[in-house]
């Protein structure tokens, strides 16, 4: 390439074409990349000043080489502009606003020059290449590839693709799987990204997404869409656990995926370094589904939690290890699978859970109602948990449990929306004491315990409350799926009122509305 700029045509024609085929990127980018060399040599002869342009026939080799001029009145730039007397010598009829084309004598390039013009051919050969590995692999995300392990570097392995070189990164292979250079590995592709060095390819054979498209290699009816995989989780290496569904009745899903003797299931652990696979039939009733995903265990009963995405289920004393898992591993795919935080608890453990909660709204009715404990109880065994429920209901309902009458409900309303009113009113003291301005008691949606909880938190006008992001105020908490329920320090908290079940509208209007005063500033 060092001698391409000053090589014969033939010999320029030769050179872009094996480039071109060899880097496997358009011949006209090569061709593009060679004037764009002879153009900066020859500026480097004749001035950088000038408007050098250079023209190579990708057919013929001729390359022609000129300088552009513009015609103006004043000359301000020497080396781009004339008046129209020099015009004239160009072009006869010449006038101001013309752009002439000025030939210049071929260059015969020195050695320095010849370095120069390969740095640049490389550099943009190296650009079209990287664009084509780009533009080939981007739409290539979750399909399985085959390469070479070409080299292991930090634990990271480096794999070549053929055209293209991909990594798996530590976090992405499985466990204890020894990988030497030159073997050949299957990999699933999870990103594709542009960076200055290049597009970096990111491979997985961690991912689920992995073992779904090895199940899909493995059965024809996942392939051919009569089988889907609905939901998957991995523990790799280990364990993992996917959810199938078949859409034609007459087609056994689990039975599908293991095949004869086992033969499908066990091509897919041989790939993935005897990683036990839970092959579960997938059910659109929640309850169904956890209690298929936490097979072998046996499950009591399960309560479903939809406001904070939490599953608690119920199993018999000796299932409660099993349930769980070695080191929670059962669980925790469990809940990956459902995408939902799953508590296990045992029979005792969920009786003294109802049975703290059942005494807990007694007190609570007792005292804020003024009542004794049996109708107390009679409430809460009613379902009646919270003051608003008691306030809020007809009047026909609360009539309607045995032993209550139309006063009776009446009564029970009216001083249950003083209790709401006396703590809306103590709620209202303890904003005040903390700072929080009047103003915000005006913006939808906000009770007086929300601006309490505000106050706390540091938001006290509304320029503290219009400089919050919706996430910040209202993001319901993140819950860990990896943990027990023991474990509370791992939970996420939230936005600030993520405990007031607000939604994302609710929020975007709260915070816009804080921020109304601006734009009326602004007006």
């Amino acid at each position: 390439m060092a001698n391409a700029i000053s090589a014969n045509r033939a010999e320029l024609i030769a050179i872009a074409n094996s480039v071109a085929s060899e880097k496997m990127i358009d011949k006209a980018i090569v061709i593009e990349a060679m004037e764009d060399a002879i153009q900066r040599a020859a500026r480097a002869r004749y001035g950088a000043e000038n408007d050098i342009r250079a023209k190579l026939d990708p057919d013929s080799g001729d390359l022609r080489l000129w300088r552009v001029v513009e015609v103006v009145d004043t000359v301000e730039d020497y080396f781009k502009q004339v008046d129209l007397k020099q015009a004239a010598k160009l072009k006869k009829d010449a006038v101001v606003g013309d752009f002439i084309v000025d030939p210049l004598p071929a260059i015969d390039l020195g050695r320095i020059d010849a370095q120069s013009a390969k740095q640049v051919i490389f550099q943009k050969v190296r650009d079209a290449e990287r664009e084509r590995q780009h533009e080939e692999y981007k739409d290539r995300v979750g399909e399985i590839i085959t390469g070479v392990v070409k080299s292991v570097e930090f634990g990271h392995v480096v794999v070549n693709l053929g055209r293209a070189e991909g990594v798996i990164r530590r976090d992405q292979q499985i466990p204890r799987e020894v990988v030497r250079v030159g073997d050949r590995i299957r990999s699933v592709v999870l990103n594709v990204r542009r960076e200055n060095r290049g597009p970096q390819i990111f491979l997985s054979r961690a991912h689920p997404e992995f073992m779904k498209k090895l199940f899909a290699q493995e059965v024809p009816e996942i392939y051919d869409g009569v089988i889907t995989i609905m939901a998957a989780a991995r523990d790799p290496g280990s364990r993992a656990k996917i959810g199938v569904i078949s859409r034609d009745s007459s087609i056994d899903p689990v039975g599908a995926c293991v095949g004869m003797k086992g033969s499908r299931v066990q091509a897919v652990v041989q790939e993935m370094q005897g990683e036990k696979i839970d092959i579960i039939p997938w059910s659109e009733d929640t309850a169904t589904f956890v209690v298929n995903a936490l097979q072998p265990a046996q499950v009591a009963r399960v309560v479903i939690d939809e406001e904070e995405e939490r599953i608690e289920v119920v199993v018999p004393d000796d299932q409660l290890s099993l349930a769980i898992g070695r080191r929670g591993q059962n669980v925790r795919l469990a809940s990956q699978l459902t995408g939902k935080a799953i508590d296990i608890m045992t029979e005792a453990d969920a009786s003294e859970k109802r049975q703290k909660e059942f005494v807990a709204r007694s007190e609570l009715f007792q005292n804020e109602l003024d009542v004794d404990e049996t109708l107390s109880q009679l409430l809460v065994a009613e379902g009646f948990g919270e003051l608003e429920e008691v306030a809020y209901v007809s009047v026909e309902e609360l009539a309607a449990i045995e032993g209550f009458d139309e006063d009776l409900a009446a009564e029970l309303q009216s001083r249950a929306q003083e209790a709401l009113d006396r703590r809306e009113q103590a709620a209202r003291e303890e904003r005040q004491a903390l700072g929080v301005e009047d103003a915000l008691a005006d913006m939808p949606h906000l009770t007086e315990a929300m601006l309490v909880t505000l106050g706390k938190a540091g938001v006290k006008t509304l320029d503290d409350l219009a400089d919050l992001a919706t996430d910040e105020l209202v993001q319901k908490k993140r819950i860990d799926q990896r943990r027990r329920k023991s474990d509370s320090s791992s939970d996420d908290k939230g936005g600030i009122l993520a405990a007031y079940g607000l939604s994302d509208e609710q929020g975007n209007e709260i915070i816009m509305a804080a921020r109304a005063h601006w734009f009326e500033e602004e007006a």
